[in-house]
Order: structure tokens, then sequence, then C-alpha cells
């Protein structure tokens, strides 16, 4: 009978020895005779064998000096008790032919196991094959993208920019061409180069009316570019790549990880010390006030909610909460500046201006109608304009 091995569940193994010279036939004779009844008509192992449940039984028997020795190999389809009943079956089996004989059953071998163990061995290799080729087929992706992202790099007033510079509210300022390339490949389409270390008019006029985040080099020709930006340009935030690389070096992580980490523009005037070279006619005037102790007292306030009212030395009078700044400030007398941690606003203004204050000094500035008498500065105007004041 055709053994039907793609439904086969498990293999019987048994062992057999014969006093006595038997051949196959014998042996498969005596299972089926010997078992014939003993299992009820659900088990009968020619019933289960002409279903096809049972597969052909494969005897291999040899003799020697008067005595059989051999092993039996059963195919089963059935469940794992209704197999093991049969295996246990074959163990009741005394006699082979004429001859005394025992048949013992080694082990029931679960055929699944081993089909999952080809697939589990087969599909790794596959893998490995698959991962050798993955490489290739990842830089042809990657080729097609870049080959995208290079054909969208476009210019701005002659400088290298992303296509979304003119029409985005924000921009990355970047040192080269290079730079906007590498934001490119990671997605980012709003970014110019300036090319150079003075500042093209182009970013200057971008600057007017954009969010700007000045992205460079973490190094000292980096921080040469700032300061230059700084002087001439109206910038937001200020972000840099890891201390030693360029921009067009970063990785998309380390691009985005950088861009998260941007400080605002005062913190890095504040760090820096920024204060402008000054020409002789641009020197400040005997006697005129020193705006950079305004500096100093404005960032020692940063953070904490204080505002400082100064004389015309710009030696401090008293402190107050901001919330109570308008309230105190009219009972002050000799108040010429006040340096405060908060927005300037139009009501502070005008109290201001009537009680004569000469300076007021803020981290943020909200005017509408500035008065002439009121020099309204924030800590980045210290920084960025302070030739100005002093001439006045």
């Amino acid at each position: 009978m055709k053994e039907e091995i793609g439904t086969t569940k498990y293999l019987i193994h048994a062992r057999i020895e014969a006093n006595g010279v038997v051949e196959r036939p014998d042996v498969v004779g005596a299972i089926f005779g010997q078992t014939e009844g003993l299992l009820g008509d659900d088990l009968d192992l020619r019933e289960l064998q002409r279903t096809s449940r049972i597969g052909r039984i494969k005897v291999d028997v040899s003799s020697s000096h008067g005595k059989s020795v051999g092993t039996i190999v059963i195919p089963s389809s059935l469940d794992r008790v209704e197999t093991s009943i049969i295996a246990a079956a074959l163990e009741t089996i005394d006699r082979i032919g004429p001859c005394e004989a025992t048949i013992k059953v080694e082990r029931i071998e679960d055929v699944r196991e081993s089909k999952r163990k080809f697939i589990i061995e087969r599909a790794k290799g596959l893998l490995e094959k698959m991962e050798e080729t993955a490489p290739e087929a990842q830089e042809i992706s990657e080729l097609v993208r870049e080959s995208v992202r290079l054909e969208e790099i476009s210019e701005y007033h002659g400088l290298p920019a992303g296509p979304s510079v003119k029409d985005s509210d924000a921009i990355l300022v970047v040192e080269g061409r290079a730079d906007v390339l590498n934001l490119l490949r990671a997605g980012i389409k709003n970014a110019i180069a300036i090319e150079g270390t003075s500042v093209p008019q182009a970013v200057i006029d971008l600057s007017k009316n954009k969010t700007v985040t000045v992205f460079l080099d973490g190094d000292r020709g980096g921080d040469l570019i700032l300061k230059e930006l700084l002087q001439v340009a109206e910038v937001d935030f200020v972000a840099r790549a890891p201390h030693g690389k360029g921009v067009e070096e970063l990785t998309k992580k380390e691009i985005y990880k950088a861009l998260r980490n941007k400080v605002p523009v005062d913190q890095v005037l504040a760090e820096l010390k920024i204060k402008p070279q000054e020409t002789p006619e641009e020197r400040p005037m005997e006697g005129a006030p020193d705006l950079s102790k305004l500096a100093g007292i404005a960032n020692r306030l940063r953070g904490s909610l204080k505002a400082a009212l100064l004389d015309k030395k710009f030696d401090p009078l008293v402190e107050t909460p901001v919330r109570e700044l308008k309230e105190k400030l009219p009972q002050i007398e000799g108040v010429n500046a006040v340096v405060f941690d908060g927005v300037i606003t139009q009501e502070l203004v005008d109290v201001a201006s009537e009680k004569g204050v000469e300076y007021l000094v803020g981290m943020r500035a909200r005017v509408e109608r500035p008065p002439s008498n009121v020099k309204i500065l924030t800590v980045e105007d210290l920084y960025r304009i302070p030739r100005r004041n002093q001439r006045s």
C-alpha cells in the first residue's frame, strides 16, 4: 500500500528479537494477526491502513546463529493518544511464526517536530542569503531618494536653499551648500546657506519676517559666523553641531537632536558676551552710561521674575517682584532705569514715561507706541546695538 508521507504525524520505532529464523512477511503477519480484535474496530490495524491512517509497515530483519533481530517502523497519522495505544499493542506480540519473540518500542518520533527543525534551519539559511543582498537594495533606494532630494535644492537670490525657504514661516541658516544638501537628505527643506563669513542681504531681509534658527558647525568657524549674524540679522534660536563636527557630516538622528537642543538667542548672547568692535568715532563719549552694566543686571535677574529699579549710575535703588512693578515704580524717587525679567508692555512703558525713566530693559518687548523719552531695550538689544545708545 502506498504510504501517505504528507499526512504522517508520528513514527513508531520498535526493536524485534526472535529465537529462530524469521523474515519480514512473518513479522508483518504477526503484527496484524496478534493485534486483530485487541483494540476494537476503531483501532484495527487493517482498517487503519486501508484508510491511510496507518502507513506501510517497514521491517528490517536479519538472522544469525539461529536468532533474528531487526527493527520495525510504523507511520501514523492518528493523534498522540491513539498512536501510543498502537505502539503499546506491539509489545503484546510474543510469537512470530513458530518462534518466540519480543517487540520493544524504543521511541515515538514526532515527524512534525522534525519538520519544524528543518523549517527553522532552512529559514535561517534563506534569511542569511536575503541579508547578503539587502545592502545593495538599500543602497539603490538611498540613491533614488538622494537623487530626488538633490533635484529639490534650489537657489534663493543666488544662495543654495531648500524649496520651502520662500514660503515657510521659519528658516534654518547654515554655512554652505553641503549643509543644505545634508538637511535635504534628512527631509528638512527650509534651509539656506550664507556661503561665507559675510551675511548676504537676502538672509538679513528674510530674518525680518521669519523665525530664524542658525544651525552651525561645532568649531571656531561656527562661532565667528554666529557673531557676524547676530550683528546684522534678527536671529531667534541657535543650534550647533556636536563639538568638532560639521552640519554636513551629521546623521539624520544627530541633526534632529541638535535642532531639539536649540537655545534662544538671548541665552547665547549672554553666554558669548558679544560686544561689537568700536571704531574711533563710535567710542562712547566721556561720561556716557555703560550699558553693559544693564546687561549684567538683566542676566542676573533672568528667571527670577524680579525687577531692579536703578539710579543714573545704574546702581540699584530697590528690587521688587515683576507683578508689583507698575504699582511700585511711581512710588520710588530717582529712578533712571528699570531692568526686569518679563515682557515690556505698552502699559508699563506709559508708566515709565510719566515717571521720567530713561531706560526700560526687559526680556522681550510688545510696544505699539514707544515714547520719545524712554529707551526701550531687550537683552538682545543690549548686545546688538550698544554703540547707537552710547552715542546718544
